[in-house]
This record gives C-alpha cells, sequence and structure tokens, in this order.
C-alpha cells in the first residue's frame, strides 16, 4: 500500500508538473498589463536603434476612459531607464502622433528622453500637438513630416478650479516650465514661441497656433522637415558621431 500510495503521489506530481509552465504565460500577461509590453523592443533582432511611440492622449494620475487611445507614462519610463542600460540599443527613435495631455507627465517624459546619453531623434507624423511639443524638441534632432502640424497654446486646467490669485500663479509657473524647456531644446526664441502660444485667431475655440510643417522648421521649433527614412539616416549619422567621439577619448 504504501509503495502504491508513494507511487500514485509521485505520479500526480508529474501530472500536475505542466501546469508549471503557464507560469511564464502569466508572468508575460502581468509584463503587457504593467508595462504595456513584454520587452524593451528594437526595430530588428539585428538592429541597434529603439522605437518609441507616443500616440493617442498622454495619459497623467487620472486613468482615461477606455475608448481613448493613449500613452502611459507608466509604461515608457521604464523603457528609457532599459534602453539606457541596455548595450545593445545605440540609438532612440521617438515618433509622435498625439493629441497631448497631461503637462507633468508630458514634461516628465521630456526630461527623461532629453537626460539619455545616446543619441535620440524625434519625428512628428500626424500631430505633436500642446504636451507633445516638449517631447518633440527633447530629442538631439527633430523632424516633422510636411502635413504633420503641431498646435501650441497656454496651459489650460479642467474640472474644479478654485478663482484665488495662487491658482493663476501655479498656472503661470506650470506655463514658464513648458516654456522654458521648449527654449532651451530648440532654436526656437521665448518671444516668437509666446507670440505663437497667445495669438488669436488661428484657432477656432482656443488662443494658440497650429504650425505645419515647414512652418514648424522655419520658426526654429523643429530642426528639418522629413520623414522616417531621413530620420533614421540622421540617427544612424549621430551614432557614428558619438563612437568616434568616444574612440577619441579613449585615446
Amino acid at each position: 500500500m504504501e509503495n502504491e500510495t508513494t507511487r500514485y503521489e509521485s505520479e500526480n506530481q508529474e501530472d500536475q508538473q505542466p501546469q508549471k509552465d503557464d507560469k511564464p504565460g502569466a508572468s508575460i500577461i502581468e509584463k503587457i498589463q504593467q508595462l504595456g509590453q513584454t520587452n524593451v523592443p528594437q526595430l530588428s533582432n539585428d538592429s541597434k536603434i529603439h522605437c518609441l511611440t507616443i500616440i493617442g492622449q498622454i495619459e497623467g494620475h487620472m486613468t482615461l476612459p477606455p475608448q481613448n487611445k493613449t500613452t502611459k507614462y507608466e509604461h515608457l519610463i521604464p523603457q528609457l531607464v532599459a534602453i539606457e542600460q541596455n548595450p545593445k540599443i545605440e540609438g532612440l527613435i521617438v515618433i509622435l502622433n498625439t493629441v497631448g495631455g497631461d503637462v507633468e507627465a508630458g514634461l516628465a517624459i521630456s526630461e527623461m528622453i532629453a537626460s539619455l546619453s545616446k543619441p535620440t531623434v524625434s519625428i512628428v507624423l500626424g500631430g505633436g500637438h500642446s504636451i507633445g511639443v516638449p517631447i518633440a524638441v527633447s530629442c538631439n534632432y527633430s523632424f516633422i513630416a510636411e502635413t504633420a502640424t503641431m498646435t501650441i497654446h497656454p496651459i489650460r486646467l479642467t474640472g474644479l478650479v478654485i478663482g484665488v490669485p495662487q491658482t493663476f500663479e501655479y498656472l503661470d509657473k506650470m506655463q514658464e516650465r513648458v516654456v522654458n524647456f521648449v527654449i532651451k531644446h530648440s532654436k526656437i526664441t521665448e518671444e516668437t514661441f509666446k507670440e505663437l502660444m497667445f495669438a488669436k485667431g488661428n484657432l477656432t475655440r482656443d488662443i494658440g497656433t497650429n504650425v505645419v510643417g515647414t512652418d514648424a522648421v522655419k520658426s526654429g521649433l523643429i530642426d528639418e522637415v522629413g520623414g522616417i527614412g531621413e530620420a533614421l539616416n540622421k540617427l544612424n549619422e549621430l551614432i557614428e558621431l558619438q563612437k568616434d567621439q568616444h574612440k577619441g577619448l579613449i585615446q
């Protein structure tokens, strides 16, 4: 009986063993839920370039309705840390088609991209509106498609607003953070940027300006009009330049 019982228990253990193989699947699902993906993907297995997309509305501390297409900062921040640490990734291309969104989340993403030690190139396809502007200029070099647009407007609050002077001071300080970041990471002057931001009559329901392709380049906001091919060529150029500089320092 003891032998039969022992044998029966061991058979049961063998039968249950394959169930442990389900754990990696569960782990993958967890990663997708928490990070939006399972790892840090590159353009291909042999590629040294990582592609990061900023799409839809940039989500902040409040979860947006499920029908909204969003970019979650808690997905992007771990990716950016992994890109910085991964020696196989030598450059980052950021593709934007966003309507904007949460100011602090957008600035957090912008600061992280700007602080990467690896070469970065951004390209605005479709739209890079509102808080998408700082993200677009946070890279070492920026492109915009000829038909793409960028909306520049003052900071706005939604929900309950307390009508006291401190509220307006807070808005003004937040706006200055955005203005200072854009000026620091692009060729546009503060005067020109604020003129675009406070222009009247350009937008139907708001104060601000909608700049298209070449206009964004002429104002100094974006470096060049171009598409994916030009962006990847520029990124490869920056990667090789960084390698040459690194070799020069070692010698």
